[in-house]
């Protein structure tokens, strides 16, 4: 297989998987217990909390474990918002589901929520978001990269926004964290949430960074585990591996920026010039180092993944969590793009074992899959490829 669907999840790394193995065989203690088995435990936690705070350059006390980046940004919204009943909510027409979901239940329980546009590249509009901030407002919550189409957001400009009237800013940082550079307190952000297996660590465990100084309310009550914040015997062994998916990030992101752009270059400059009919979807230059997300003109997505995945190739149209609901792109939608535009989509995303050959391989079958479903398109009168 070639997988280039990194987006969706990454493939572990060796030397991850090995520092979670002890946790999960001799060393099994409970955190919480005051014994050596519990005390043991309790420091591989705070240990995998520093190498988390390292690669965004926050303080240890300020990340907060969570079950996956789902649970961190229902944390932030819903820990900000239930400080300020009826208040405002703002955030973008693009979020991930996990924004958008909690954001309308809170629409139905009196909160008005703003959604801000974004333009054709998918940036979302500063001056209508500058324009809607106000003394009510209790949240502003802007993705840091589209999980979609790639594009990254202009954070800096929207939290200067947002520090100028003391409102604080949460980021759904989940696909931009150990892809790109980020330093919470140089861009002063108040939260930010974090998925382990988008940079190849485990699933089922995440973190909200939550900026000293700022108060939550926990919406996971019980025993007081993470200083109140999230109840819940620790998951041990995934919060080692994802601190130390965290310190591998750190330790080589200029090289990993390096590989998976270089890898991207290649893939969008030969797919569009050796397949006629594709455009290439979010900003130009604005977008994740891993990240290429194009229309094919006269198919459909879900037909050229299923063909793609006949060929070994592993790829999809879009978010991983929107294929159940068999939607089309909100993202998409919100960028202006016509129908037929949205099911032609198709993002191939990067990783650390992608290779060149692996690239070349892909755009040889693309195009002979491409041309085949041409063939039968019922738009095949509408073009002339």
């Amino acid at each position: 297989m070639i997988y280039l669907d990194n987006a969706a999840s990454t493939q572990i790394h060796e030397n991850v998987l090995e520092s979670m193995l002890p946790y999960l065989k001799e060393q099994y203690g409970n955190p919480s217990s005051i014994h050596r088995y519990g005390r043991l435990a309790h420091k591989a936690i705070e240990k995998a909390r520093k190498q988390i705070a390292q690669l965004i350059n926050a303080e240890s006390s300020e990340i907060l474990f969570t079950s996956g980046g789902t649970e961190s940004n229902n944390t932030a919204l819903y820990g900000i918002s239930e400080k300020r009943p009826n208040s405002q909510i703002i955030t973008s027409s693009i979020e991930h589901d996990a924004i958008l979901e909690p954001s309308k239940r809170l629409a139905k329980n009196g909160y008005d929520v703003v959604y801000i546009p974004v333009d054709d590249k998918g940036t979302v509009n500063l001056e209508v978001l500058e324009n809607s901030l106000s003394d009510n407002t209790c949240l502003v919550s802007i993705m840091f990269a589209n999980n979609e189409v790639g594009t990254i957001e202009p954070i800096s400009k929207i939290t200067k926004l947002c520090n100028e009237k003391n409102i604080p800013f949460h980021t759904d940082a989940i696909q931009a964290v150990g892809k790109i550079p980020i330093d919470v307190k140089k861009l002063g952000i108040d939260l930010l949430s974090i998925s382990s297996h988008k940079i190849n660590g485990p699933k089922g465990i995440g973190a909200l960074y939550v900026r000293k100084g700022i108060d939550i309310d926990p919406i996971i009550l019980g025993g007081g585990q993470e200083n109140g914040l999230r109840s819940g015997t620790e998951n041990v062994a995934n919060i080692v591996g994802f601190g130390k998916a965290c310190e591998i990030a750190n330790l080589n992101l200029s090289e990993n920026i390096f590989h998976m752009k270089k890898l991207r270059d290649i893939l969008v400059l030969k797919i569009l010039k050796e397949i006629p009919g594709v455009s290439l979807n979010g900003h130009p230059e604005n977008r994740l180092p891993n990240n290429a997300h194009f229309t094919f003109l006269g198919v459909a997505g879900e037909d050229l993944i299923i063909k793609l995945d006949e060929y070994g190739i592993a790829a999809s149209t879009g978010s991983a969590c929107s294929v159940h609901t068999q939607k089309a792109s909100h993202v998409l939608k919100a960028m202006g793009y016509s129908y037929e535009q949205i099911t032609g989509s198709l993002r191939l995303t990067l990783g650390l074992y992608n290779t060149e050959s692996q690239i070349d391989e892909t755009v040889n079958i693309l195009k002979k899959v491409t041309a085949e479903l041409r063939s039968v398109s019922p738009f095949k009168e509408k073009y002339s490829f």
